[in-house]
């Protein structure tokens, strides 16, 4: 977070999720100015939850010593299933009984201020893009590692949306035709049914009800739950299952980057999450990264390969409240009305 304040006009990014709001206010040139997390209580409803957006992001004005007239536009990103274009949360899964809601108006009218609103992951792919690992790509791919597989695609200063609000969900294509994973959407074959969090865990316990060995074995037995970082630290501690199932999910995201690298030809492919294993600070993430890497140069074209930067986002929990504000940058760079 910059210790100064960087240049006029400002921009009020927020990021809503499941469990927690982040916001904060950049400057013109993305540097961050403040960045504060509240409680979304989303399970209390859309009133007490869009409450708590509002209050995070007048907190973020005022950490930034700033008034709300000192902001230009607000960026507001949210999980979806969501109506971009009309500003609506339509069935959101992480936001149950938020449904049909007008959210980008709500917060539009408590600000006052134009408000653009945006994919999570869309968002999260943008603020690397703006000003994370990806400043210097024209276009990029940007994964979210987590309980499910978000996924995010820049293609100049265009967010791809799609038609139908529903572009670059790509934690859902088919990667396996016959007797496919079934996915908690409802698909089967899907990315997501092999290597999202739960995905992991299921092939894990699959695994050991199979007959494998693992030193896990008797901590599940106590009741120790069973966790992606868990299975993360026990490859790293040379557990051999715990090993060869992070192996294997880095090789179906090099299927799934393969897919995306054949249909986009991005400059640069990003992956951030919680499930990253540590990123570039421990031996186990540089594997993955690795392995991914490995699976994508096994599959894809020689030039693409080759000319390809596949690399981990720098951002981290930061990315999305960056990059919805960085949207209503390039939204509203200039005054409106």
């Amino acid at each position: 977070m910059s210790s100064t304040r960087g240049p006029a006009p400002y921009y009020l990014g927020i990021d809503v999720g499941g469990t927690n709001v982040k916001a904060g206010v950049l400057d013109a040139e993305g540097n961050s100015l403040s960045r504060v997390s509240v409680p979304t209580e989303a399970e209390e409803g859309p009133v007490r939850g869009v409450a708590n957006i509002c209050r995070a992001g007048e907190q973020a004005v005022a950490e930034a010593g700033l008034q709300r007239t000192d902001i230009r536009a607000v960026g507001l990103a949210t999980p979806g299933t969501m109506d971009i274009q009309a500003g609506m949360l339509l069935n959101p899964p992480n936001l149950p009984g938020w449904d049909n809601l007008p959210i980008r108006q709500l917060v539009a009218d408590h600000f006052g201020l134009p408000t653009a609103f945006q994919n999570d992951a869309n968002a999260a792919a943008y603020g690397e893009f703006w000003v994370g690992a990806a400043r210097e790509a024209r276009s990029l791919v940007f994964w979210t590692l987590g309980t499910g597989i978000g996924c995010g695609i820049i293609i100049g200063d265009m967010i791809v949306e799609g038609e139908h609000s529903h572009g670059g969900e790509c934690g859902h294509i088919i990667i396996e035709m016959t007797n496919g994973r079934p996915a908690d959407t409802g698909q089967y074959g899907t990315l997501e049914a092999y290597a999202g969090a739960k995905a992991v865990v299921r092939r894990f316990q699959e695994a050991l009800e199979a007959g494998r060995t693992s030193s896990l074995t008797e901590r599940i037995a106590a009741g120790e739950e069973l966790t992606p970082l868990l299975i993360g630290q026990a490859a790293e501690e040379g557990d051999a299952l715990s090993n060869e199932i992070v192996m294997e999910t880095a090789r179906y995201m090099g299927v799934g980057t393969t897919t995306l690298m054949h249909t986009i030809d991005p400059d640069m492919v990003l992956f951030g999450g919680a499930m990253t294993f540590g990123r570039e600070t421990t031996e186990l993430g540089r594997r993955f990264l690795a392995e991914i890497r490995s699976e994508v140069r096994k599959r894809a074209f020689p030039i693409p390969y080759a000319k390809t930067k596949i690399a981990y986002a720098t951002l981290g929990g930061d990315a999305g409240y960056i990059g919805a504000a960085g949207y209503a940058r390039l939204k509203y760079r200039e005054p409106v009305g």
